[in-house]
């Protein structure tokens, strides 16, 4: 694979990804590959995207969400998009933690009623 130009096949080979989730993310304007003929090749600027997006993802944004934030760098800088990545991040822990809130009370209730139908199959 060449450090500096990627194509379709190795981008996907070097992120895991499918070629219709890239050409996905091109059509949202996430990614910008540069085209020759019907070629795309993915530079370091659509590497280094591609890993906020899948950082993103993991995190639970939005595709939306990941796209402005993206954005913004473009159109305000570093600093703007450093200071938007916290207000993303603050609100997306908030909503982690509810989330997470949520699976520890399914689980527990989940538990009982399991530790429930076994003790009385036992009894029967």
């Amino acid at each position: 694979m060449s450090d500096t130009r990627l194509t379709l096949k190795e981008m996907c080979a070097k992120f895991d990804a499918t070629p219709r989730t890239l050409r996905y993310y091109e059509y949202i304007e996430l990614l910008q590959p540069e085209r020759e003929g019907r070629t795309r090749y993915y530079g370091p600027r659509e590497c280094a995207r591609m890993t906020l997006i899948l950082r993103g993802r993991k995190w639970g944004f939005s595709l939306e969400e990941i796209r402005q934030w993206l954005l913004i760098y473009e159109d305000e800088g570093n600093e703007a998009q450093m200071r938007s990545m916290i207000e993303l991040a603050d609100r997306q822990l908030a909503d982690l933690a509810e989330q997470q809130k949520q699976l520890k009370e399914a689980v527990s209730e989940l538990q009982e009623l399991r530790d429930k139908v076994a003790a009385d199959l036992s009894k029967g």
